[in-house]
């Protein structure tokens, strides 16, 4: 099992080392934070009766000195918790805007909306999802980036989402995200104690596919996959708040669906289906 395990940790560390090393970090510097990731992960899931695992059963189980897991321990408590991710402000507005009954027509298309207004404006718009950005920054943005257009009858919406550059530091955090997400629905599924059903994770592949077919793929997957993504999207943003009369008031959870393409020029792929 353990040779099982350390195969599929390699396979999932390849993109991050890629990444890494384009970003001149060294093993040093991941080393690190591996141990950082090994303490938390063993303090936090293998305590008894709710509290954090102590020192000694953490060095145990993680193979690091007590000495060290009291340094890293520090480390870890001695800032504030990093914030949970969350989606640009920028995606918030284009979404709020699509779903958001209170900004669609009744056709449940996006409504062209006056600058100014309690209701079905852009500033209440912004004030809903924007979140504390200020209103001008906000509109000049989605201006600049042609996202919005200022026309006669008001402002409308050109585009669903705001795919970001490359260089973006928010598209580096949403593809880390989307690597922990399809992660932990893995190890969720593989944990023979898995508190739960079985969470959907399938992938359709083929191993011999012709650039070309392939380039025809990535551009059906762009068009239905961004059709169901958005289809999910409706849904749960229509179960964002509590359900009214609800009897039990339940802590919320995030959840959602996330897609990919593949692409792999690698030798020596296997069909994992």
């Amino acid at each position: 099992m353990k040779d099982h395990v350390l195969n599929t940790c390699k396979l999932m560390l390849a993109p991050a080392v890629r990444l890494l090393l384009r970003a001149g970090i060294g093993w040093k510097e991941f080393a690190e934070i591996s141990k950082q990731v090994f303490v938390d992960v063993a303090r936090q899931d293998y305590g008894l009766q709710g509290r954090p695992t102590n020192s000694a059963r953490v060095a145990l189980m993680t193979g690091l000195s007590r000495r060290e897991v009291g340094r890293i321990r520090k480390v870890l408590t001695g800032g504030d918790a990093p914030p949970v991710p969350r989606p640009s402000r920028i995606s918030a507005v284009l979404t709020g805007w699509h779903v958001d009954p209170d900004f669609l027509d009744s056709d449940g298309m996006p409504l062209v909306l006056p600058e100014h207004g309690h209701e079905s404006s852009l500033n209440a718009l912004l004030d809903r999802y924007g979140g504390d950005t200020p209103r001008g920054a906000l509109s000049k943005e989605l201006l600049q980036l042609g996202l919005i257009s200022e026309t006669e009858g008001g402002y409308k919406v050109e585009a669903r989402d705001y795919i970001r550059s490359a260089s973006d530091p928010d598209m580096l955090r949403q593809g880390g995200q989307a690597i922990h997400d399809h992660a932990a629905t893995v190890v969720h599924n593989v944990a023979a104690d898995r508190s739960g059903p079985v969470r959907f994770e399938r992938m359709a592949t083929q191993l011999e596919i012709d650039p070309e077919d392939a380039g025809d793929f990535a551009v059906l997957l762009a068009e239905r996959g961004q059709a169901f993504l958005e289809e999910m999207d409706q849904w749960l943003a229509q179960r964002r708040q509590a359900r009214p009369g609800a009897s039990v008031i339940r802590k919320p959870v995030r959840t959602g669906v996330g897609m990919y393409l593949i692409y792999d020029e690698t030798e020596g792929t296997q069909d994992n289906d």
